[in-house]
Protein backbone atom coordinates (compact mmCIF):
# COMPACT_ATOMS: atom_id res chain seq x y z
CA UNK A 1 0.00 0.00 0.00
CA UNK A 2 1.46 3.34 -1.06
CA UNK A 3 1.55 6.39 1.66
CA UNK A 4 -0.92 8.61 -0.64
CA UNK A 5 -3.42 5.13 0.27
CA UNK A 6 -2.56 5.20 3.81
CA UNK A 7 -3.31 8.57 4.17
CA UNK A 8 -6.47 8.81 2.41
CA UNK A 9 -7.48 5.84 4.60
CA UNK A 10 -6.15 7.64 8.22
CA UNK A 11 -8.19 10.75 6.94
CA UNK A 12 -11.60 8.73 6.79
CA UNK A 13 -10.64 8.06 10.95
CA UNK A 14 -12.85 9.95 13.24
CA UNK A 15 -10.43 12.96 14.55
CA UNK A 16 -9.71 11.52 18.14
CA UNK A 17 -8.42 8.64 16.08
CA UNK A 18 -6.61 10.27 13.35
CA UNK A 19 -5.03 11.76 16.63
CA UNK A 20 -3.98 8.99 18.16
CA UNK A 21 -2.20 7.75 14.72
CA UNK A 22 -0.52 10.93 14.51
CA UNK A 23 0.77 11.11 18.03
CA UNK A 24 1.86 6.87 17.62
CA UNK A 25 3.77 7.89 14.33
CA UNK A 26 5.74 10.65 15.83
CA UNK A 27 6.30 9.04 18.50
CA UNK A 28 7.74 6.07 16.52
CA UNK A 29 10.25 8.58 15.20
CA UNK A 30 13.66 8.44 17.90
CA UNK A 31 14.15 11.62 17.68
CA UNK A 32 11.91 13.65 14.95
CA UNK A 33 13.79 16.99 15.13
CA UNK A 34 16.90 15.07 14.59
CA UNK A 35 16.15 13.24 11.20
CA UNK A 36 18.27 15.11 8.37
CA UNK A 37 16.63 16.22 5.85
CA UNK A 38 16.96 15.42 1.81
CA UNK A 39 19.69 16.53 0.06
CA UNK A 40 17.68 17.41 -2.43
CA UNK A 41 15.37 20.12 -0.07
CA UNK A 42 18.50 22.67 0.28
CA UNK A 43 15.35 24.91 -0.44
CA UNK A 44 13.27 24.34 2.27
CA UNK A 45 16.16 24.19 4.74
CA UNK A 46 17.19 27.36 3.62
CA UNK A 47 13.27 28.91 4.38
CA UNK A 48 13.28 27.19 7.35
CA UNK A 49 16.41 28.86 8.67
CA UNK A 50 15.68 32.07 7.09
CA UNK A 51 11.90 31.88 9.13
CA UNK A 52 13.97 30.77 12.11
CA UNK A 53 16.23 34.07 11.84
CA UNK A 54 12.87 36.01 11.70
CA UNK A 55 11.88 34.71 14.49
CA UNK A 56 14.64 35.20 16.93
CA UNK A 57 15.04 38.75 15.40
CA UNK A 58 11.62 39.60 16.37
CA UNK A 59 11.21 40.55 12.64
CA UNK A 60 7.91 38.43 12.71
CA UNK A 61 5.44 36.91 15.81
CA UNK A 62 4.87 33.41 16.06
CA UNK A 63 1.18 32.38 16.11
CA UNK A 64 -0.25 29.50 17.50
CA UNK A 65 -1.74 26.07 16.04
CA UNK A 66 -5.24 27.44 16.59
CA UNK A 67 -4.76 30.86 15.67
CA UNK A 68 -2.95 30.19 11.80
CA UNK A 69 -6.06 27.07 11.40
CA UNK A 70 -8.49 29.95 12.24
CA UNK A 71 -6.68 32.23 9.22
CA UNK A 72 -6.27 29.49 7.08
CA UNK A 73 -9.98 28.60 7.66
CA UNK A 74 -11.51 31.94 6.55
Amino acid sequence: MSIDQIAAEALRLPPQQRAILAESLWESLTDPFKIPAAPDDAETVALAVERDRELDSGQVQPVSHEEMMARLRR
